[in-house]
Protein backbone atom coordinates (compact mmCIF):
# COMPACT_ATOMS: atom_id res chain seq x y z
CA UNK A 1 0.00 0.00 0.00
CA UNK A 2 1.15 3.55 -0.77
CA UNK A 3 1.59 5.22 2.67
CA UNK A 4 3.22 8.31 4.17
CA UNK A 5 6.19 6.14 5.19
CA UNK A 6 6.56 5.16 1.54
CA UNK A 7 6.54 8.84 0.61
CA UNK A 8 9.33 9.48 3.11
CA UNK A 9 11.39 6.58 1.75
CA UNK A 10 11.27 7.91 -1.79
CA UNK A 11 12.80 11.19 -0.72
CA UNK A 12 10.20 13.66 0.57
CA UNK A 13 12.15 14.29 3.76
CA UNK A 14 15.38 14.83 1.84
CA UNK A 15 13.68 17.36 -0.41
CA UNK A 16 12.53 19.64 2.42
CA UNK A 17 15.35 22.11 1.73
CA UNK A 18 14.08 22.53 -1.82
CA UNK A 19 10.55 23.01 -0.54
CA UNK A 20 11.70 25.68 1.88
CA UNK A 21 13.60 27.50 -0.86
CA UNK A 22 10.67 27.44 -3.29
CA UNK A 23 7.97 28.24 -0.69
CA UNK A 24 8.01 32.02 -1.34
CA UNK A 25 7.49 31.37 -5.05
CA UNK A 26 4.75 28.82 -4.37
CA UNK A 27 2.94 31.29 -2.11
CA UNK A 28 2.48 33.70 -5.01
CA UNK A 29 1.53 31.20 -7.70
CA UNK A 30 -2.15 30.49 -7.16
CA UNK A 31 -2.68 27.72 -9.77
CA UNK A 32 0.38 25.82 -8.54
CA UNK A 33 -0.76 26.10 -4.94
CA UNK A 34 -4.29 24.93 -5.71
CA UNK A 35 -2.96 22.06 -7.81
CA UNK A 36 -0.88 20.92 -4.84
CA UNK A 37 -3.95 20.94 -2.60
CA UNK A 38 -5.95 19.05 -5.23
CA UNK A 39 -3.18 16.43 -5.47
CA UNK A 40 -3.12 16.12 -1.68
CA UNK A 41 -6.85 15.54 -1.55
CA UNK A 42 -6.51 12.84 -4.19
CA UNK A 43 -3.79 11.17 -2.10
CA UNK A 44 -5.97 11.26 1.04
CA UNK A 45 -8.90 9.67 -0.79
CA UNK A 46 -6.60 7.04 -2.30
CA UNK A 47 -5.00 6.28 1.07
CA UNK A 48 -8.41 5.99 2.72
CA UNK A 49 -9.48 3.31 0.26
CA UNK A 50 -6.34 1.37 1.12
CA UNK A 51 -6.79 1.79 4.86
CA UNK A 52 -10.38 0.61 4.70
CA UNK A 53 -9.10 -2.78 3.57
CA UNK A 54 -7.46 -3.15 6.97
CA UNK A 55 -10.12 -4.83 9.09
CA UNK A 56 -8.35 -3.78 12.29
CA UNK A 57 -9.18 -0.12 11.61
CA UNK A 58 -12.49 1.39 12.71
CA UNK A 59 -14.46 2.76 9.74
CA UNK A 60 -15.68 5.90 11.50
CA UNK A 61 -12.23 6.71 12.86
CA UNK A 62 -10.75 6.41 9.37
CA UNK A 63 -13.49 8.70 8.05
CA UNK A 64 -12.75 11.31 10.73
CA UNK A 65 -9.02 11.30 10.02
CA UNK A 66 -9.57 11.45 6.28
CA UNK A 67 -11.85 14.44 6.64
CA UNK A 68 -9.49 16.24 8.98
CA UNK A 69 -6.60 15.50 6.64
CA UNK A 70 -8.39 17.53 4.01
CA UNK A 71 -8.78 20.33 6.55
CA UNK A 72 -5.02 20.35 7.08
CA UNK A 73 -4.48 20.59 3.32
CA UNK A 74 -6.78 23.57 3.08
CA UNK A 75 -5.00 25.19 6.01
CA UNK A 76 -1.75 24.66 4.09
CA UNK A 77 -3.36 26.42 1.15
CA UNK A 78 -4.02 29.41 3.41
CA UNK A 79 -0.45 29.32 4.72
CA UNK A 80 0.94 29.49 1.16
CA UNK A 81 -1.41 32.27 0.10
CA UNK A 82 1.33 34.88 0.58
CA UNK A 83 0.38 36.76 3.73
CA UNK A 84 2.78 35.16 6.23
CA UNK A 85 6.17 36.69 6.95
CA UNK A 86 9.10 34.84 5.29
CA UNK A 87 10.50 33.77 8.66
CA UNK A 88 7.17 32.31 9.75
CA UNK A 89 6.84 30.37 6.51
CA UNK A 90 10.37 29.02 6.85
CA UNK A 91 9.84 27.97 10.47
CA UNK A 92 6.54 26.28 9.70
CA UNK A 93 8.19 24.20 7.01
CA UNK A 94 11.37 23.40 8.91
CA UNK A 95 9.87 22.79 12.35
CA UNK A 96 6.33 21.67 11.78
CA UNK A 97 6.42 19.85 8.46
CA UNK A 98 9.94 18.45 8.48
CA UNK A 99 10.25 18.14 12.24
CA UNK A 100 6.80 16.86 13.19
CA UNK A 101 5.09 15.38 10.15
CA UNK A 102 8.26 13.76 8.81
CA UNK A 103 9.61 12.35 12.03
CA UNK A 104 11.16 15.09 14.17
CA UNK A 105 14.47 14.55 15.94
CA UNK A 106 14.91 10.89 15.02
CA UNK A 107 18.10 10.17 17.03
CA UNK A 108 16.41 11.31 20.26
CA UNK A 109 13.20 9.44 19.49
CA UNK A 110 15.05 6.26 18.57
CA UNK A 111 17.20 6.48 21.69
CA UNK A 112 14.09 6.84 23.88
CA UNK A 113 12.50 3.86 22.13
CA UNK A 114 15.57 1.68 22.69
CA UNK A 115 15.46 2.48 26.39
CA UNK A 116 11.69 2.22 26.95
CA UNK A 117 10.33 0.11 24.05
CA UNK A 118 7.82 2.81 23.30
CA UNK A 119 7.90 6.31 21.85
CA UNK A 120 8.28 9.50 23.91
CA UNK A 121 5.56 12.09 24.41
CA UNK A 122 4.97 14.24 21.35
CA UNK A 123 5.00 17.58 23.16
CA UNK A 124 4.94 19.39 26.50
CA UNK A 125 2.62 22.04 27.90
CA UNK A 126 4.36 24.48 30.24
CA UNK A 127 2.85 27.24 32.35
CA UNK A 128 6.04 29.09 33.32
CA UNK A 129 4.32 31.84 35.31
CA UNK A 130 1.08 32.24 37.27
CA UNK A 131 1.01 36.00 36.80
CA UNK A 132 -1.83 37.34 34.67
CA UNK A 133 -3.06 40.86 34.04
CA UNK A 134 -6.68 39.60 34.03
CA UNK A 135 -8.74 37.84 36.70
CA UNK A 136 -11.19 35.67 34.76
CA UNK A 137 -14.10 33.96 36.47
CA UNK A 138 -13.58 30.20 36.67
CA UNK A 139 -9.96 30.28 35.46
CA UNK A 140 -8.69 26.68 35.44
CA UNK A 141 -5.29 27.93 36.60
CA UNK A 142 -6.57 30.31 39.29
CA UNK A 143 -4.15 32.75 37.68
CA UNK A 144 -3.79 36.33 38.78
CA UNK A 145 -1.36 38.78 40.39
CA UNK A 146 1.02 36.19 41.82
CA UNK A 147 4.80 35.88 41.83
CA UNK A 148 4.86 32.09 41.42
CA UNK A 149 6.98 31.15 38.40
CA UNK A 150 9.67 28.88 37.04
CA UNK A 151 13.11 30.44 37.11
CA UNK A 152 14.58 31.07 33.67
CA UNK A 153 17.24 28.37 34.06
CA UNK A 154 14.62 25.73 34.90
CA UNK A 155 12.26 26.87 32.16
CA UNK A 156 15.04 26.81 29.59
CA UNK A 157 16.30 23.42 30.74
CA UNK A 158 12.82 21.88 30.38
CA UNK A 159 12.60 23.07 26.78
CA UNK A 160 16.12 21.85 26.02
CA UNK A 161 15.49 18.40 27.49
CA UNK A 162 12.17 18.05 25.67
CA UNK A 163 14.13 18.51 22.45
CA UNK A 164 17.25 16.47 23.23
CA UNK A 165 15.65 13.60 25.19
CA UNK A 166 12.27 13.27 23.46
CA UNK A 167 12.84 14.85 20.06
CA UNK A 168 10.06 17.39 20.66
CA UNK A 169 9.62 19.96 17.88
CA UNK A 170 6.33 21.44 19.14
CA UNK A 171 5.68 22.97 22.55
CA UNK A 172 2.66 24.65 24.15
CA UNK A 173 2.94 27.64 26.48
CA UNK A 174 0.09 28.53 28.81
CA UNK A 175 -0.24 30.42 32.07
CA UNK A 176 -1.19 32.71 33.68
CA UNK A 177 -0.61 35.04 30.79
CA UNK A 178 2.56 33.90 28.97
CA UNK A 179 3.54 37.41 27.88
CA UNK A 180 3.48 38.53 31.53
CA UNK A 181 6.21 36.03 32.46
CA UNK A 182 9.61 37.52 33.38
CA UNK A 183 12.63 35.87 34.99
CA UNK A 184 16.23 37.07 34.98
CA UNK A 185 15.15 39.83 32.62
CA UNK A 186 13.85 37.32 30.07
CA UNK A 187 10.38 36.51 28.79
CA UNK A 188 8.52 34.08 26.55
CA UNK A 189 9.81 35.60 23.32
CA UNK A 190 13.37 35.14 24.55
CA UNK A 191 12.67 31.42 25.03
CA UNK A 192 11.18 31.25 21.53
CA UNK A 193 14.26 32.96 20.12
CA UNK A 194 16.68 30.64 21.94
CA UNK A 195 14.98 27.50 20.58
CA UNK A 196 14.44 28.05 16.84
CA UNK A 197 14.18 24.29 16.26
CA UNK A 198 10.88 24.20 18.19
CA UNK A 199 7.56 25.65 17.06
CA UNK A 200 5.61 27.20 19.95
CA UNK A 201 1.88 27.62 20.42
CA UNK A 202 0.97 30.17 23.09
CA UNK A 203 -2.46 30.51 24.70
CA UNK A 204 -2.93 34.19 25.43
CA UNK A 205 -5.55 36.74 26.42
CA UNK A 206 -4.06 38.95 23.71
CA UNK A 207 -4.09 42.20 25.64
CA UNK A 208 -0.28 42.51 25.80
CA UNK A 209 0.35 42.16 22.06
CA UNK A 210 1.31 45.61 20.84
CA UNK A 211 2.99 46.54 17.54
CA UNK A 212 6.49 45.81 18.84
CA UNK A 213 5.49 42.37 20.13
CA UNK A 214 3.78 41.53 16.83
CA UNK A 215 6.83 42.57 14.82
CA UNK A 216 9.14 40.51 17.00
CA UNK A 217 6.90 37.45 16.60
CA UNK A 218 7.09 37.89 12.83
CA UNK A 219 10.88 38.15 12.97
CA UNK A 220 11.20 35.03 15.13
CA UNK A 221 8.81 33.00 13.01
CA UNK A 222 8.34 30.02 15.35
CA UNK A 223 5.44 31.15 17.54
CA UNK A 224 1.69 31.26 16.99
CA UNK A 225 -0.71 32.81 19.54
CA UNK A 226 -4.13 31.31 20.25
CA UNK A 227 -6.47 33.99 21.57
CA UNK A 228 -8.88 33.05 24.35
CA UNK A 229 -12.41 34.30 23.74
CA UNK A 230 -15.68 33.29 25.39
CA UNK A 231 -18.04 34.35 22.60
CA UNK A 232 -19.07 37.77 21.36
CA UNK A 233 -18.06 41.03 23.05
CA UNK A 234 -20.67 40.88 25.83
CA UNK A 235 -19.84 37.37 26.97
CA UNK A 236 -16.06 37.77 26.64
CA UNK A 237 -16.02 41.04 28.54
CA UNK A 238 -18.29 39.64 31.26
CA UNK A 239 -15.73 36.97 32.08
CA UNK A 240 -12.45 38.64 31.15
CA UNK A 241 -13.05 42.34 31.77
CA UNK A 242 -14.53 45.34 29.97
CA UNK A 243 -12.78 46.07 26.67
CA UNK A 244 -10.94 42.74 26.38
CA UNK A 245 -12.84 41.63 23.26
CA UNK A 246 -11.86 44.78 21.37
CA UNK A 247 -8.24 44.42 22.50
CA UNK A 248 -8.21 40.86 21.11
CA UNK A 249 -9.52 42.04 17.75
CA UNK A 250 -6.94 44.84 17.68
CA UNK A 251 -4.14 42.33 18.43
CA UNK A 252 -5.36 40.13 15.58
CA UNK A 253 -5.15 43.11 13.26
CA UNK A 254 -1.54 43.74 14.31
CA UNK A 255 -0.59 40.11 13.70
CA UNK A 256 -2.19 40.11 10.25
CA UNK A 257 -0.15 43.18 9.30
CA UNK A 258 3.02 41.55 10.62
CA UNK A 259 2.34 38.20 8.91
CA UNK A 260 2.00 36.08 12.08
CA UNK A 261 -0.46 33.15 12.03
CA UNK A 262 -2.88 32.98 14.94
CA UNK A 263 -5.89 31.04 16.13
CA UNK A 264 -8.61 31.14 18.73
CA UNK A 265 -9.14 29.15 21.92
CA UNK A 266 -12.77 28.67 22.95
CA UNK A 267 -14.03 27.45 26.31
CA UNK A 268 -17.45 25.91 25.80
CA UNK A 269 -19.95 26.07 28.67
CA UNK A 270 -23.61 25.18 28.83
CA UNK A 271 -24.34 28.89 28.30
CA UNK A 272 -22.21 29.72 25.25
CA UNK A 273 -21.94 26.48 23.23
CA UNK A 274 -24.43 27.57 20.58
CA UNK A 275 -22.93 31.07 20.36
CA UNK A 276 -19.32 30.03 19.71
CA UNK A 277 -20.37 27.51 17.04
CA UNK A 278 -22.79 29.78 15.20
CA UNK A 279 -22.14 30.61 11.56
CA UNK A 280 -21.85 34.30 12.43
CA UNK A 281 -19.17 33.68 15.06
CA UNK A 282 -17.19 31.34 12.81
CA UNK A 283 -17.44 33.84 9.95
CA UNK A 284 -16.18 36.68 12.11
CA UNK A 285 -13.05 35.00 13.43
CA UNK A 286 -12.08 32.73 10.56
CA UNK A 287 -13.18 34.78 7.54
CA UNK A 288 -13.01 38.40 8.70
CA UNK A 289 -10.21 38.24 11.29
CA UNK A 290 -8.18 35.53 9.57
CA UNK A 291 -7.80 32.95 12.35
CA UNK A 292 -5.98 29.95 10.94
CA UNK A 293 -7.15 27.40 13.50
CA UNK A 294 -9.38 26.99 16.54
CA UNK A 295 -9.26 24.85 19.69
CA UNK A 296 -12.36 24.03 21.70
CA UNK A 297 -12.02 23.24 25.39
CA UNK A 298 -15.04 22.18 27.41
CA UNK A 299 -15.36 23.91 30.75
CA UNK A 300 -13.90 21.63 33.40
CA UNK A 301 -14.84 22.07 37.08
CA UNK A 302 -11.36 22.82 38.44
CA UNK A 303 -9.52 25.98 39.39
CA UNK A 304 -10.99 29.22 40.65
CA UNK A 305 -14.65 29.01 41.77
CA UNK A 306 -15.14 25.58 40.22
CA UNK A 307 -18.71 24.44 39.62
CA UNK A 308 -20.33 21.54 37.80
CA UNK A 309 -23.12 23.82 36.63
CA UNK A 310 -21.02 25.35 33.83
CA UNK A 311 -20.12 22.08 32.11
CA UNK A 312 -21.92 21.54 28.80
CA UNK A 313 -24.70 19.04 29.42
CA UNK A 314 -24.35 15.55 27.90
CA UNK A 315 -26.95 16.55 25.30
CA UNK A 316 -25.05 19.71 24.44
CA UNK A 317 -21.84 17.77 24.12
CA UNK A 318 -23.44 15.44 21.56
CA UNK A 319 -24.78 18.46 19.73
CA UNK A 320 -21.29 20.02 19.72
CA UNK A 321 -19.83 16.81 18.28
CA UNK A 322 -22.24 16.97 15.40
CA UNK A 323 -21.99 20.72 14.86
CA UNK A 324 -18.17 20.88 14.77
CA UNK A 325 -18.00 18.06 12.24
CA UNK A 326 -20.57 19.94 10.13
CA UNK A 327 -18.31 22.99 10.15
CA UNK A 328 -15.28 20.88 9.25
CA UNK A 329 -17.09 19.05 6.45
CA UNK A 330 -18.81 22.06 4.92
CA UNK A 331 -16.09 24.69 5.33
CA UNK A 332 -12.79 22.82 5.83
CA UNK A 333 -11.97 24.94 8.87
CA UNK A 334 -9.38 23.66 11.34
CA UNK A 335 -11.56 23.50 14.46
CA UNK A 336 -10.51 20.81 16.94
CA UNK A 337 -12.52 19.79 20.01
CA UNK A 338 -10.24 18.15 22.58
CA UNK A 339 -13.00 15.92 23.97
CA UNK A 340 -15.15 15.23 20.91
CA UNK A 341 -12.22 14.63 18.54
CA UNK A 342 -10.42 11.85 20.38
CA UNK A 343 -10.84 9.75 17.23
CA UNK A 344 -8.04 11.88 15.77
CA UNK A 345 -5.65 11.08 18.62
CA UNK A 346 -6.46 7.49 19.65
CA UNK A 347 -8.22 8.74 22.78
CA UNK A 348 -6.82 10.48 25.86
CA UNK A 349 -3.30 11.92 25.48
CA UNK A 350 -2.59 12.72 29.16
CA UNK A 351 0.21 11.30 31.27
CA UNK A 352 2.89 11.49 28.57
CA UNK A 353 1.06 8.83 26.63
CA UNK A 354 3.11 6.41 24.59
CA UNK A 355 2.91 6.09 20.82
CA UNK A 356 4.29 9.59 20.37
CA UNK A 357 1.24 11.83 20.71
CA UNK A 358 0.90 12.30 24.46
CA UNK A 359 1.97 15.12 26.74
CA UNK A 360 2.64 16.19 30.32
CA UNK A 361 1.86 19.53 31.95
CA UNK A 362 4.35 21.48 34.08
CA UNK A 363 3.11 24.48 36.06
CA UNK A 364 4.83 27.58 37.49
CA UNK A 365 5.69 25.83 40.76
CA UNK A 366 7.37 22.94 38.94
CA UNK A 367 4.50 20.54 39.67
CA UNK A 368 4.14 18.00 36.86
CA UNK A 369 0.60 16.78 36.18
CA UNK A 370 -0.76 14.30 33.65
CA UNK A 371 -2.93 16.98 32.05
CA UNK A 372 -3.86 20.63 32.41
CA UNK A 373 -7.27 19.42 33.61
CA UNK A 374 -5.95 16.85 36.10
CA UNK A 375 -4.47 19.13 38.78
CA UNK A 376 -2.75 16.39 40.79
CA UNK A 377 1.02 16.10 40.71
CA UNK A 378 3.13 13.16 41.91
CA UNK A 379 6.45 14.86 41.25
CA UNK A 380 8.06 18.30 41.08
CA UNK A 381 10.59 18.98 38.36
CA UNK A 382 12.63 21.29 40.59
CA UNK A 383 13.16 18.44 43.05
CA UNK A 384 13.98 15.99 40.25
CA UNK A 385 16.58 18.37 38.84
CA UNK A 386 18.03 18.91 42.32
CA UNK A 387 18.54 15.12 42.57
CA UNK A 388 20.27 15.03 39.18
CA UNK A 389 17.27 13.62 37.32
CA UNK A 390 15.75 14.52 33.96
CA UNK A 391 12.42 14.55 32.14
CA UNK A 392 12.84 10.82 31.59
CA UNK A 393 12.64 10.22 35.35
CA UNK A 394 9.43 12.22 35.45
CA UNK A 395 7.92 10.28 32.55
CA UNK A 396 8.64 7.03 34.40
CA UNK A 397 6.68 8.09 37.51
CA UNK A 398 4.24 5.31 38.55
CA UNK A 399 1.18 7.62 38.54
CA UNK A 400 1.79 8.61 34.93
CA UNK A 401 2.64 5.02 34.02
CA UNK A 402 -0.67 3.79 35.45
CA UNK A 403 -2.57 6.42 33.47
CA UNK A 404 -0.86 5.20 30.32
CA UNK A 405 -1.78 1.63 31.23
CA UNK A 406 -5.40 2.70 31.69
CA UNK A 407 -5.36 4.41 28.28
CA UNK A 408 -3.96 1.35 26.56
CA UNK A 409 -6.47 -0.93 28.26
CA UNK A 410 -9.34 1.33 27.25
CA UNK A 411 -8.12 1.42 23.66
CA UNK A 412 -7.55 -2.32 23.38
CA UNK A 413 -10.82 -2.99 25.16
CA UNK A 414 -12.59 -1.21 22.31
CA UNK A 415 -13.59 1.69 24.50
CA UNK A 416 -15.86 4.45 23.26
CA UNK A 417 -13.57 7.23 21.96
CA UNK A 418 -16.44 9.69 22.16
CA UNK A 419 -15.88 9.38 25.92
CA UNK A 420 -12.07 9.49 26.18
CA UNK A 421 -11.39 11.69 29.20
CA UNK A 422 -10.20 10.06 32.41
CA UNK A 423 -11.19 13.19 34.35
CA UNK A 424 -14.73 13.75 33.16
CA UNK A 425 -15.80 10.55 31.39
CA UNK A 426 -14.19 8.06 33.79
CA UNK A 427 -13.92 10.05 37.00
CA UNK A 428 -14.16 7.02 39.27
CA UNK A 429 -11.17 5.44 37.53
CA UNK A 430 -9.16 8.63 38.05
CA UNK A 431 -10.04 8.70 41.74
CA UNK A 432 -8.89 5.13 42.13
CA UNK A 433 -5.51 6.06 40.63
CA UNK A 434 -5.28 9.15 42.84
CA UNK A 435 -6.05 7.05 45.92
CA UNK A 436 -3.37 4.53 44.91
CA UNK A 437 -0.58 7.05 44.24
CA UNK A 438 -1.64 10.03 46.38
CA UNK A 439 -0.36 12.80 44.07
CA UNK A 440 -0.31 16.28 45.57
CA UNK A 441 -3.18 18.63 44.58
CA UNK A 442 -1.75 21.49 42.53
CA UNK A 443 -3.71 24.11 44.48
CA UNK A 444 -6.24 24.47 47.28
CA UNK A 445 -9.19 24.31 44.88
CA UNK A 446 -8.02 20.92 43.60
CA UNK A 447 -7.74 19.72 47.19
CA UNK A 448 -11.30 20.86 47.93
CA UNK A 449 -12.63 19.07 44.86
CA UNK A 450 -10.91 15.84 45.90
CA UNK A 451 -12.48 16.02 49.37
CA UNK A 452 -15.99 17.01 48.22
CA UNK A 453 -18.37 14.00 48.00
CA UNK A 454 -20.92 16.05 46.06
CA UNK A 455 -18.28 16.85 43.45
CA UNK A 456 -17.40 13.18 43.03
CA UNK A 457 -21.04 12.15 42.86
CA UNK A 458 -21.85 14.85 40.31
CA UNK A 459 -18.93 13.90 38.07
CA UNK A 460 -19.87 10.21 38.16
CA UNK A 461 -23.51 10.99 37.38
CA UNK A 462 -22.35 13.06 34.42
CA UNK A 463 -20.23 10.14 33.21
CA UNK A 464 -23.19 7.77 33.26
CA UNK A 465 -25.56 10.21 31.56
CA UNK A 466 -23.08 10.89 28.77
CA UNK A 467 -22.26 7.23 28.25
CA UNK A 468 -25.96 6.48 27.77
CA UNK A 469 -26.07 9.01 24.93
CA UNK A 470 -22.68 8.42 23.34
CA UNK A 471 -22.35 4.63 23.41
CA UNK A 472 -25.08 4.01 20.79
CA UNK A 473 -23.54 6.70 18.56
CA UNK A 474 -20.12 5.13 18.89
CA UNK A 475 -21.52 1.76 17.89
CA UNK A 476 -23.52 3.09 14.95
CA UNK A 477 -21.32 5.87 13.61
CA UNK A 478 -17.84 4.42 14.15
CA UNK A 479 -17.99 0.65 14.22
CA UNK A 480 -20.30 0.10 11.26
CA UNK A 481 -19.03 0.56 7.67
CA UNK A 482 -20.24 3.89 6.28
CA UNK A 483 -22.06 4.49 9.54
CA UNK A 484 -20.55 7.80 10.49
CA UNK A 485 -22.33 9.97 7.94
CA UNK A 486 -25.66 8.19 8.27
CA UNK A 487 -25.48 8.35 12.04
CA UNK A 488 -24.79 12.06 12.12
CA UNK A 489 -27.43 13.02 9.63
CA UNK A 490 -30.25 10.74 10.73
CA UNK A 491 -29.89 9.95 14.41
CA UNK A 492 -28.81 13.24 15.97
CA UNK A 493 -30.87 16.30 16.92
CA UNK A 494 -30.90 19.00 14.28
CA UNK A 495 -30.96 21.83 16.77
CA UNK A 496 -29.29 22.90 19.96
CA UNK A 497 -30.62 21.50 23.26
CA UNK A 498 -30.78 24.43 25.67
CA UNK A 499 -30.13 24.07 29.41
CA UNK A 500 -33.82 24.78 30.12
CA UNK A 501 -34.90 22.03 27.73
CA UNK A 502 -32.39 19.70 29.33
CA UNK A 503 -33.82 20.36 32.82
CA UNK A 504 -37.38 19.90 31.56
CA UNK A 505 -36.47 16.62 29.86
CA UNK A 506 -34.85 15.22 33.02
CA UNK A 507 -37.56 16.14 35.52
Amino acid sequence: MFTMKTVQKIGLSASMEAVVRTAPLLSHVGPMRHAAVWAGERYIRFARNGINQDTSSLPGVIADRTEFGQVILHMADQIFSGWLSPNVLRCLLENFVDGIMLGGNRPAIDRFFEQNRTYPPGFLTIGPGKTCNLHCTGCYASAGPASEKLGWATFDRIITEASTLWGVRFLVITGGEPLAYRSDGKGILDAVEKHPDIFFLMYTNGTLINDAVAERMAALGNLTPAFSVEGWRKRTDERRGVGVFDKVVAAMRRLRRAGVPFGISLTATRHNAEEILSDEFIDFFFEEQGALYGWIFHYMPIGRSFTLDLMPTPEQRIWMWKRVWEIIHQRHIFLADFWNHATLSDGCIAGGRARGSGYLYIDWNGAVAPCVFVPYSPVNIKEVYARGGTLNDIWNNPFFADIRTWQEGYRKGEGNWLAPCITRDHHRDLRHLIARHEPEPSDEEARKALQDPDYARGMEEYDIAYQVLSDPLWQKCYLQPNGRGNGREKSLPERFVSPDEHKKHNR
